[in-house]
């Protein structure tokens, strides 16, 4: 017999009033992804089945929810109204449920992993921590059992309650048939009028059922509610992605400068120097180096290639092995081919660059019209001149050469040369009678 399964209900109907924004909280990005989806995905290696609560009007939280269900909670009377929204969608379901909140995005697999065992060991099991600041949390009040006897608000603890240092983080998991039962008996008769998750440990305890706390560190269980907060809890994951980095064997020059996407990926032998940014879906083959100050996203660097400083690449670039792509240089959407170098001023939009072919400084390709996007195609051991405008759609055959300052707008055969500018023609003493021309004029 497998394992029992579980579900987890998240809770994301939140609107962010302090976050000051239009987005639903749940929506703001850590690491290039929203919080709901950073929790989302630890919850995938736990949880069999996942249904996010979301607020009325909220079509971009359903869709990134997907392909996980999605239920309305219409008026926000509180979270254990909003976790009991959930009910419908777990009909006869008969394993555990956990209820998290989206704003609590920072939550690991192994933290919940250690809340599922505890459950299997008590009737209700809840995630606690014991903050620098406890402030205003509810106070998590322990038998000497260790187990969990009641949670009490601040506003209502005495003296000697508000000494606890352990304190409630919301999350909680049992019996989807338990869970609901005492969902339904929560009350509103409270100075908000609202029903609360935390309710349920004095129903739970009623009940005979014992209740357990899983203490995690404040930094996994830090709510979000505001933009400095959100900021913190950047600061916190960017911290753990730079220990990830670093423990799969990449250099980081200057770590504390290193920004990375929640899905970089750096293989070994990889050089990061300082002022580095990794915006989503960049991976970095074994034994490359990315120079001070690029900024990569949506790109490939192959074994050994060289990128920066100053330089960026973007969406559907594919850096290939030992190729070097300079300072001030843009890449989109390009094929740079093993060996080949772009090293100085230069954007490549749109192009395909064979192996060890030659760019030189300035060179542009005039990839769009104004209505369309074109390809150019350059071929095996090309060279490329300096301040070379190569107007697509467009083809350099294999070792041809392109001088330099040239405007080439047709193609351009292997092993040959092309020249695509005026001649240049000089007149001797026309500088001086221009000056005195413009000199006359003046003392007209």
């Amino acid at each position: 017999m497998g394992a029992m399964q579980a579900a987890a209900i998240l809770l994301a109907a939140g609107l962010g009033t302090r976050m000051r924004s239009k987005l639903p909280k749940a929506l703001h990005k850590l690491a290039g992804r929203p919080m709901l989806n950073h929790l989302i995905a630890a919850c995938e290696g736990v949880f069999d089945r996942v249904v996010v609560v979301v607020g009325p009007d909220m079509p971009a939280l359903e869709r990134a929810a997907a392909p996980h269900a999605t239920v309305v909670q219409a008026e926000r009377l509180g979270t254990g109204h909003a976790a009991l929204q959930a009910a419908p969608l777990l009909d006869g379901f008969a394993g555990d449920v956990a209820v998290l909140y989206a704003d609590n995005p920072l939550i690991t697999t192994a933290t919940l992993r250690r809340l599922r065992a505890a459950r299997a060991e008590a009737g209700l099991a809840l995630l606690a921590m014991r903050p620098a600041d406890p402030a205003r949390y509810g106070r998590v009040v322990q038998n000497t059992s260790g187990d969990v006897t009641r949670i009490v608000e601040y506003a209502d603890a005495s003296e000697g309650e508000r000494a606890i240092g352990l304190c409630n983080a919301g999350v909680l998991c049992a019996p989807a048939t338990d869970l609901f039962r005492w969902l339904r008996a929560v009350r509103n008769d409270n100075r908000a009028g609202e029903y609360y998750l935390t309710d349920l440990v004095p129903l739970a305890a009623a009940d005979g059922a014992r209740v357990r706390a899983v203490e995690a560190p404040e930094a996994e269980l830090r709510g979000i509610n505001s933009r400095a907060e959100l900021a913190g809890a950047e600061a916190e994951l960017q911290a753990r992605l730079r220990v990830d980095a670093m423990a799969g064997g990449a250099t980081l020059v200057q770590p504390g400068s290193v920004m990375f996407s929640h899905d970089t990926v750096l293989g070994q032998d990889v050089t990061v120097e300082p002022n580095v940014v990794f915006a989503p879906g960049v991976r970095v083959e074994d034994g490359a180096t990315i120079r001070a100050f690029s900024h990569l996203e949506g790109c490939v660097v192959r074994e050994g290639a060289v990128v920066g400083p100053f330089a960026r690449l973007r969406p559907g670039t594919d850096v290939g092995p030992e190729a070097h792509v300079g300072n001030f240089c843009e890449l989109k959407n390009t094929v740079l081919g093993a060996g080949a170098k772009a090293n100085h001023l230069t954007y490549l939009g749109d192009a395909d660059i064979g192996p060890r072919s030659n760019i030189g400084a300035g060179t542009i390709t005039c990839n769009y019209d104004g209505h369309a996007k074109f390809r150019t195609t350059i071929g095996a051991g090309v060279f490329v001149g300096s301040d070379v405008v190569l107007v697509a759609p467009v083809s350099l055959g294999d070792g041809a050469f392109v001088a330099a300052g040239s405007v080439i707008t047709s193609d351009v055969g292997a092993d040959a040369m092309a020249f695509g500018r005026a001649r240049q023609v000089e007149k001797p003493g026309a500088a001086a009678a221009f000056r005195a021309l413009r000199q006359n004029k003046g003392k007209s």
